[in-house]
């Protein structure tokens, strides 16, 4: 093009940064607007238990951790995948390790160095950043019209040639990301799906020990909350035991292995009104090693003392069982045996959205050209968590944030040159 165009870029997450990046180097004036007064709020607080930039597994199964949106997301992770996201990294210096899990991590385990890195290359490439600026729809109910947003000193409107929205989803809102957009996007005729709670915490619903439920009873509540139950394996309808760890809350469970189950446990709860999951206490031991050892003679001991001495049961996992059986469980052998094996935990609820680590559900690919741009609104794209996808936690979220904001600015440039060709 023979002079540079104004885009704006709502949103200043992993997506719309690489945005703004791409369509900088290609020449033209980018400006990102963000509601907050800094760059990358929640980008740094993923970073705060060591930025888990992406993942190091092969390219399908990474891809197929997207599930039934596999499809939409692998044309993207092939032009930016998981090396390529390190390779970015390197070029602002910060180098990366694959963690013992496959995880990948920058060596110092930080976000604010490579943010830092990065924003200085931005504004090195001529991008401008407009803080405090909440974006809050357009001037006119029909057509695109300008861009609004509340700012400290009263309304502003920005006319750009094209728009790049990179909003999140709607977790953890105070950051930033509260889905405020699908109602401005849907009254614009845009395909929204709901936006629903992933990777995130479930409420237990009645147990025996606390029959009118939902919840723990306030006894084991108030002596494990915010306890990791380990080794454990976990699964249910759809979801493949695996091993792994969760951690108690005050109202259910939360962590890595609930969150990988998150996508199956809340359609269970949305078709059936609640979940089923299944633990193995033990599943460093056979069924049939763990039942010899129950029904070993126990003499005087009481259970609990049995149990902590013939299979290292810890105070946590004798609280569960304590918990979900009754006491004919408790004290048959065999029905013992089968729950340290398999024991069943109904789930009355996920937590709410705003808890999340992410969000399922957004803009639906079918609602975008494969720019990535929105068919109802020629000009106005889309990236990230804003998008209809979800996947378990692990860096496969982040590295299509990236992707996708790539993919979408490469889109507004070809959008941008069609046109240009048009009106020579």
């Amino acid at each position: 093009m023979s002079s540079p165009i104004s885009i704006a870029v709502i949103g200043g997450g992993p997506a719309g940064l690489m945005a703004a990046e791409v369509l900088a180097t290609a020449g033209h004036a980018v400006t990102v607007f963000d509601a907050k007064p800094s760059i990358g709020r929640k980008f740094l607080l993923a970073g705060k238990g060591g930025l888990n930039l992406t993942h190091s597994e092969p390219f399908e199964p990474f891809v197929g951790r997207f599930g039934e949106r596999a499809a939409q997301i692998e044309p993207l992770l092939r032009s930016f995948d998981g090396e390529a996201l390190r390779a970015w990294a390197a070029g602002l210096g910060v180098e990366t390790f694959v963690g013992t899990s496959g995880r990948v991590f920058p060596k110092d385990l930080k976000a604010a160095p490579l943010l830092r890195a990065w924003l200085h290359r931005l504004r090195a490439a001529g991008v401008k950043f407009a803080m405090r600026h909440r974006w809050t729809g357009w001037t006119a109910d029909t057509g695109l019209a300008a861009l609004r947003f509340e700012t400290p000193d009263g309304e502003r409107l920005v006319t750009p040639h094209a728009t790049l929205l990179a909003l999140g989803g709607a977790s953890w809102p105070q950051l930033g990301s509260d889905g405020a957009w699908a109602g401005w996007l849907s009254a614009r005729g845009v395909d929204i799906a709901p936006l629903r709670a992933a990777n995130c915490g479930f409420d237990v619903g009645p147990t025996a020990a606390h029959p009118q439920g939902p919840g723990w009873s306030e006894r084991f509540a108030s002596e494990f909350a915010g306890q990791p139950v380990k080794p454990v394996a976990l699964g249910t309808a759809g979801f493949a035991s695996r091993p792994g760890e969760f951690v108690i809350t005050a109202t259910g469970l939360e962590g890595s292995l609930v969150y990988a189950a998150s996508r199956h446990l809340r359609e269970q709860i949305d078709r059936t009104g609640s979940a089923t999951l299944h633990l193995d206490l033990l599943p460093q031991l056979t069924a049939e090693r763990v039942f010899a050892e129950v029904k070993h003679p126990r003499g005087s001991r009481s259970l609990s003392s049995h149990l902590k001495s013939r299979l290292h049961l810890s105070p946590l996992k004798l609280g569960l069982l304590h918990e979900l059986l009754t006491r004919e469980q408790m004290h048959d052998p065999a029905a013992l045996a089968a729950a340290l094996k398999c024991l069943a935990l109904d789930l009355h609820a996920a937590r709410p959205v705003a808890e999340a680590i992410s969000t399922a559900g957004g803009v639906r690919f079918e609602a975008m050209d494969e720019g990535l741009m929105l068919t109802a609104l020629p000009g106005i794209f889309c990236a990230g968590e804003m998008l209809d996808w979800e996947a378990p936690t692990g860096g496969y979220l982040l590295t299509a944030s990236f992707a996708s904001g790539r993919a979408a600015a490469l889109g507004l440039l070809r959008w941008v040159g069609r046109r240009h060709t048009l009106l020579q």
